[in-house]
């Protein structure tokens, strides 16, 4: 791969300029000893390191005795699967608060003493439906920006009512964030429009594991156990449960696909199917995330490889960051 292409990939994978020039000169050198990479490059092997800090942190290269850098093609895999561990790890977290449950209702559970100062988590557990009156109480008592993950799209009266609450919010200056799953854009087209219509900001994942909403930094909530069901559902106003559940929505945002191409349904599909093919995942796992069918799946795939020039999935997903399609 030429240096110009090179250069293209490593900004899309988010790198700035100054790192990607450097890591496409570093690219025809890797497995010579650093001390001639540097007297290659007219620098110390310690400026060496300063500048390619954001090279060695993100463990594209590394540079001991000899530099090791990452092909394009295994840049583009190490990337992802950096991401994939990223948002795992976020989803752990999620699920240990999960299991703080007895300590949320207020009551007499407490922690154990060799903690230090006993109290419990400040919240509570609502039992009942999740109502647009109870939401809009929340909005109103509360202030700063909204997020929530929403597994399904309803179309019922109800619905209509959250969105006049949001509608309400957007136009007071609040942002709202929404989350939703691939399968949205076919079964609920015209609520997500009207969403964005309302101000709400939305973006796309192949698929969304729970309920989720965050107000501010005070509230958070989501269901015990996590999932698509709503109850009973926990609300907890504990500030440090609030921003490890804050983490967890923002990565995934930072995955998700804008809704600048809801519009434009198959562009938004391929760039999920790509994303799905760049993490490694099996024509089984895609087509239940996407929502269609084994052969469907496999088709696309093969109109993809046609499409890009290439002949593996690899480096369809390398063709596909040069164009910006990742």
């Amino acid at each position: 791969m030429e240096n110009g292409r090179s250069e293209t990939l490593m900004t899309a994978l988010g790198f700035d300029p100054g790192a990607a020039q450097l890591y496409s000169r570093l690219l025809p050198l890797t497995g010579w000893p650093c001390m001639a990479v540097a007297a290659t490059l007219s620098t110390s092997e310690g400026e060496l390191k300063e500048e390619a800090a954001p090279l060695i942190e993100s463990g594209v290269i590394s540079c001991g005795e000899t530099l090791t850098v990452l092909s394009p093609t295994a840049v583009v895999a190490h990337m992802l699967e950096r991401a994939a561990t990223r948002a795992q790890d976020a989803h752990d977290h999620l699920l240990k608060i999960s299991q703080s449950v007895p300590y949320v209702a207020g009551t007499a559970a407490r922690l154990p003493a060799t903690i230090g100062e006993e109290r419990p988590i400040d919240g509570e557990v609502i039992a009942t439906e999740f109502t647009p009156e109870t939401f809009e109480r929340l909005v109103s008592a509360t202030s700063g920006d909204m997020m929530w993950l929403r597994p399904a799209v309803t179309v019922h009266p109800s619905e209509m009512r959250f969105i006049s609450v949001i509608e309400g919010a957007t136009k007071a200056g609040r942002r709202c964030r929404g989350i939703y799953p691939v399968a949205a854009l076919k079964h609920s087209p015209d609520v997500l429009r009207m969403r964005v219509e309302i101000g709400e900001e939305i973006r796309i994942l192949p698929d969304v594991a729970t309920h989720l909403m965050v107000v501010g930094s005070t509230h958070a909530m989501f269901p015990d156990p996590l999932g698509p069901v709503e109850q009973p559902l926990i609300n907890v106003r504990q500030r440090g449960v609030v921003e490890v559940v804050t983490g967890y929505f923002e990565e995934l945002w930072r995955r998700a696909l804008p809704a600048a191409e809801l519009e434009d349904l198959p562009s938004a599909e391929r760039r999920l199917l790509l994303a799905e093919l760049a993490s490694g995942a099996q024509d089984e796992q895609i087509a239940r995330r996407l929502g269609v069918s084994l052969r469907t799946v496999r088709r696309r795939v093969a109109e993809l490889l046609v499409e890009l020039g290439a002949s593996s999935r690899f480096e369809a997903g390398v063709e596909a960051a040069r164009r910006g399609w990742l």
